[in-house]
């Protein structure tokens, strides 16, 4: 006979304000194989988990009710405290009364009565529930990390500092990402380059990292401790296992195309290093813009390599490895502002440009030597308009999310035109200021006594006139329109997800949110981890952050990882799909119904009127499965059940339910 205990948590007053704690305590002692139950104020404290140890041995309990707040917060810690009191981890159920009562109702007497409800259908459930073990699967130490922007170089320095191989995968040609193009970061003001190239040389000559650039995942198999990845790397027509990279054939290449690093605001060859500090540093040809690859001319950069390193047979490459863990760090994109601001000037005007581009022009390596110009006329401009939020927060045109650092690349931009441009008038059209960093407020007060004039409201309205950008907006805080005669007009834009993010979440098996950034499996207690175990996410691919933040995120997905590859073997979770051989008649449904592509269909041997023959049953991988359960509702003979979910544990609570 069972032996529950039952311990009701006021949650401080996130419970017990609206749910009436006392009854539920009353009504609990009144289930079936209920011998104790009481009231804690939280049960999930040091002296929460103690009482539950001592009323266990004290009562002589072999299972345990919380009813408290959901699973996904404390359901692991009181698992714990069940193993140190000897008892099975899953001999385990949480009522959530917190976020299914408390946190929805007003009204005390109902969110009582539903309370109970929870409490008295988790002890019918519990009584039927059968001891779980965990299994053991090998961990092959080596890790995968998708993105070479600072988070994906800094998480690969910090796991291969600690001794595991790592395998870094770029999809440019050089690794660096968004951060290597900034000039200055806030609020310090420090070269972002002199911070980044520095981190970037570490991971391209770490023993431990295999960089792979110019390269995708493109498949992803296996679970936690055991993935298999499919890795193409893109034809470069450069051998780079002979290649010095002595830059002799950028120089003699006469062929040229626009420079994605530098934001469309200058040329480069066709055969070309990302930029000068780019690691690795040797070239590629980009195929579209070469003369001998599009018109069979040319050639000049096979003919003087003194190493004999230009092929122009290369063709693309894929590699399979397996690796024990998967990091995302495939950081951002901007907003493609002159499709989403037509009023803006749509991209017609060559001094609207974005604060990625300003970047350039202000950058000493970029295509001015740090000369603040107009892109029209290479003039240095008198008054510069900083729009903020264009494309975020914006519920009617693009996004309805912060990018967060919006507010800080102003005031920076701000900062940067009076520092460069002696009299410069500077105009910052703003809905809020939000400097949520260490030193963000200090900066952003040095932006104003730098002179910069901050004007509260949108801009409506951009277009050319007499040489100049009429910027009309209104000043919200007086109530008037504003118009400003500008030079040079620079868009703060919103980040989103980065091109192919959607895709990597199908070839990884985790999901995004509404706007296309990958969601963590819990904002609080697992930020870096995803719902699919083995795979963690760092930087800007789970949402706008800034790069202290993002930094400080990668190293966390390191830690976990290194945390991971710590142990030889791993436990996997025994709540997974469990399939009954003498009933299941290979259908194959299952097999096309699982997400995380656990099931498979194998053949196995077995009688039939007196002879021997071979027939097809569904096998649960226990490392891929998940335990969602959407296997078990389509099974036609109900010949798969979900461990700690049973269709009779499912059913006795439903019992109770209705018997009240």
């Amino acid at each position: 006979m069972a032996r529950t205990g039952i311990f009701i948590c006021h949650c401080g007053s996130n419970i017990a304000s609206i749910v009436d704690v006392v009854a539920l305590e009353n009504a609990a002692r009144t289930f079936p194989n209920v011998m104790f139950a009481v009231t804690q104020k939280y049960a999930c404290s040091q002296p929460g988990q103690n009482a539950i140890r001592d009323a266990v041995k004290e009562h002589d309990l072999d299972r345990i009710v919380i009813a408290a707040c959901t699973p996904g917060m404390h359901e692991e810690t009181f698992r714990k405290v069940l193993t140190a009191c000897g008892l099975n981890p899953y001999m385990l159920e949480i009522a959530n009364i917190r976020e299914q009562c408390s946190w929805v109702h007003n009204d005390k007497e109902k969110a009582t009565e539903k309370a109970i409800d929870l409490m008295r259908m988790k002890a019918a459930k519990i009584a039927k529930n059968q001891p779980l073990f965990s299994a053991s699967i090998p961990v092959k130490k080596h890790a995968l990390i998708i993105g070479g922007g600072i988070a994906g170089v800094q998480a690969a320095i910090d796991i291969a500092d600690a001794g595991y191989p790592v395998t870094l995968v770029e999809r440019e040609p050089s690794i660096g990402g968004k951060m290597v193009m900034l000039d200055k970061t806030f609020p310090t003001l420090d070269c972002a380059a002199c911070i980044c190239t520095p981190k970037m040389t570490e991971a391209g000559s770490h023993p431990n990292i295999n960089l792979m650039t110019s390269s995708e995942v493109i498949s992803v198999s296996g679970y936690i401790g055991n993935f298999e990845a499919t890795i193409k790397t893109k034809a470069r027509y450069v051998d780079h296992d002979t290649c010095n990279g002595c830059g002799l054939c950028e120089t003699k290449c006469p062929a040229k195309a626009t420079s994605e690093f530098e934001q469309g605001i200058a040329p480069r060859k066709a055969i070309y290093k990302l930029f000068p500090q780019a690691v690795p540093s040797k070239p590629v040809i980009d195929p579209g813009a070469c003369l001998k690859l599009t018109e069979g001319k040319c050639g000049v950069c096979q003919t003087i390599c003194p190493c004999g390193s230009i092929k122009f047979d290369d063709v693309e490459k894929e590699t399979t490895e397996n690796y024990g863990a998967i990091i995302v760090a495939t950081g951002y994109e901007l907003i493609d502002w002159g499709s989403a601001y037509p009023e803006y000037g749509g991209g017609r005007y060559k001094d609207i440009i974005s604060g990625l581009q300003f970047e350039r022009l202000a950058n000493a390596s970029g295509p001015t030597e740090g000369k603040i110009k107009r892109l029209s006329d290479g003039k240095e401009p008198e008054t510069v308009v900083i729009v903020k939020c264009v494309g975020s927060r914006d519920f009617a045109k693009a996004k309805p999310y912060c990018s967060r650092a919006c507010c800080m690349y102003a005031a920076k931009h701000a900062h940067q035109v009076i520092d460069k441009i002696p009299g410069a008038k500077v105009f910052i059209f703003y809905i809020d200021v939000r400097t949520p960093g260490k030193r963000y407020e200090e900066f952003y007060n040095r932006t104003l006594e730098d002179g910069a004039v901050y004007v509260r409201g949108r801009v409506s309205k951009i277009y050319e006139e007499g040489g100049k950008l009429i910027c009309k907006g209104e000043d919200t805080l007086l109530g008037r329109q504003v118009i400003v005669e500008a030079d040079l007009v620079v868009l703060e834009t919103a980040m989103t997800p980065s091109v192919g993010s959607a895709e990597l979440t199908g070839i990884l098996n985790i999901s995004k949110d509404s706007d296309g950034w990958l969601n963590e499996a819990h904002p609080k207690l697992r930020p870096v981890e995803t719902n699919t175990a083995g795979v963690f996410l760092c930087g800007t691919c789970q949402g706008p952050k800034d790069i202290p933040d993002t930094v400080a995120q990668s190293s966390a997905a390191a830690v976990k990882v290194c945390s991971l590859f710590s142990k030889d073997e791993l436990k996997t979770n025994p709540m997974i799909a469990n399939v009954k051989d003498d009933i299941c008649i290979g259908c194959g449904i299952c097999e096309g119904i699982c997400p995380f592509k656990a099931i498979d269909l194998n053949e196995v041997p077995g009688f039939y009127q007196g002879k021997r023959v071979t027939r097809r049953v569904a096998r649960v991988n226990s490392g891929l499965c998940q335990g969602c359960g959407a296997c078990t509702p389509v099974c036609r003979n109900g010949a798969i059940d979900l461990l700690g979910f049973t269709n009779k544990q499912i059913l006795e609570e439903v019992d109770a339910l209705c018997q009240v």
